[in-house]
Order: structure tokens, then C-alpha cells, then sequence
């Protein structure tokens, strides 16, 4: 019998979920702030969704980089 070993996904860093806010699916931040489900942001961040982004509330480069790429995210296209 054999072994195989898998990578773990990335996961928000505890410091870095107090300094910034990332990108997730819409329709699975409510079902995660209720069941305590993970999401995964844009930039591969996995954690459970426990606070709303404020106006003006510092937005993780990687998922803002990424988002403004999408057709119809914030890019100027």
C-alpha cells in the first residue's frame, strides 16, 4: 500500500485577513458567513467569509490585479 501525499490549498494568511479584503463569488459569500463554508478568492486564498469589506477598506493586489483583467471587472476595456 502506497502513500500519496497532496498539496494543500493556499489559505489566508491570519495577519494578512486583518490587512486586506479579497475577491470572492458573489453568490458564496452569504452561504459561507452563515454555514462557515470556505471560499476561494481570485487569488487562490481559501478561508471562511467572517466580515463585509467597507467602503474604502484595503483590497488584496493579487484578486484587484486579477479582477481588473475579467471582461466586465473594473478594467477601463
Amino acid at each position: 500500500m502506497t502513500t500519496q501525499t497532496l498539496d494543500a490549498p493556499k489559505t489566508a494568511d491570519a495577519d494578512q485577513d486583518e490587512k486586506v479584503f479579497h475577491y470572492v463569488r458573489k453568490n458564496k459569500v452569504a452561504e459561507s458567513a452563515v454555514l462557515g463554508t470556505m471560499v476561494q478568492a481570485l487569488c487562490g486564498a481559501v478561508f471562511p467569509v467572517t466580515r463585509a469589506a467597507k467602503p474604502g477598506s484595503p483590497v488584496c493586489p493579487e484578486c484587484k490585479e486579477i479582477y481588473e483583467s475579467l471582461p466586465g471587472g473594473g478594467g477601463s476595456e
